[in-house]
């Protein structure tokens, strides 16, 4: 079961320039071959099939933990969306005037044709994510192998997502996944080293860029995010330290396995799009006195 918590694993800065295509290209972190969509349902339906557990649990711990986090990793990845695309038209009730006309020479009208300015489940080109992503073979050599790759894909399309678009908000967002990402193809290849005795760490990094070239990802590095394999479980999956200890292959500092979720922030209000019906509350009456106190009878901070 998934414990659902109102927080985003980084603090997402306002966007000093909005734009709609950024926002579109933004979109293949999410519902690209490589984006976060596919490593969490690839992982999902992994630790869901996963045959001899208690054989094998260090690498069903280890696959379930990974599978956690990328939860968190859809949630950033859509509000860097989200934001970029937030104030893009021109804001207001009257459609005579079409508010939406920029959304004409946008790369994905999809954001203004069929949600609120919002992340859709798609690619940059606006092919909607299916579940042909998904590779669970049942052979665990392969998966990991498989899970090796599409981390090392995923990777490459940070790093050029990040040379396409210069805004804070994206480049914060992408810098974190950087890191964070990195640590799992870490984890995939201790996990192939651990069951086939194969030294797959030294192919890294791949691509053969460091971190440290991106500011951005840089904080996070020196924070040891890099370092830190969270099991996004109170009690659960502690086996994956069996696979996650020793030192990191590229800098040489030691491993941590913490138990339980990144502590995270607030995620950002979203502010209202009137144009688009978004939230559409307009006409619905209510006393907010009411609920004020209700919440001061039940003990709810407002």
């Amino acid at each position: 079961m998934i414990l659902k918590m109102d927080r985003l694993p980084i603090e997402l800065p306002k966007p000093t320039n909005p734009s709609a295509n950024d926002a579109a290209a933004v979109q293949e972190l999410l519902g690209g071959k490589f984006g976060e969509m596919s490593t969490l349902m690839n992982y999902t339906y992994q630790s869901f099939n996963f045959r001899g557990r208690k054989k094998l649990r260090p690498f069903y711990d280890l696959i379930c933990s990974i599978a956690g986090e990328e939860y968190g990793h859809i949630e950033v990845v859509s509000y860097t969306i989200n934001l970029l695309l937030t104030g893009v038209s021109k804001r207001g009730i009257d459609p005579t005037i079409a508010p939406l006309a920029g959304g004409v020479n946008a790369r994905n009208t999809y954001h203004f044709n069929n949600s609120g300015q919002t992340a859709l489940p798609m690619d940059s080109m606006g092919k909607f994510w299916d579940g042909s992503n998904v590779f669970s073979s049942g052979n665990l050599k392969l998966d990991l192998l498989h899970n090796f790759f599409l981390e090392c894909g995923a990777r490459a399309g940070k790093m050029r997502t990040y040379e396409m678009v210069s805004d804070p908000t994206a480049r914060t967002m992408v810098g974190y996944l950087l890191v964070r990402g990195g640590l799992h193809v870490v984890a995939y290849a201790k996990a192939l080293e651990a069951l086939t005795g194969v030294q797959v760490t030294k192919l890294l990094p791949i691509p053969d860029l460091s971190n440290d070239k991106f500011p951005e990802a840089k904080k996070f590095m020196d924070d040891k995010m890099h370092l830190k394999l969270y099991t996004f479980s109170q009690d659960d999956y502690k086996q994956a330290a069996l696979i996650w200890h020793g030192n990191h292959p590229e800098d040489g500092q030691p491993l941590e396995v913490v138990q339980g979720a990144i502590p995270g922030h607030t995620p950002p209000d979203l502010d209202e799009e009137p144009q688009l019906n978004a939230p559409g509350s307009d006409d619905y009456e209510y006393d907010p006195q009411m609920f004020a106190d209700m919440a001061k009878k039940m003990g709810i901070s407002l």
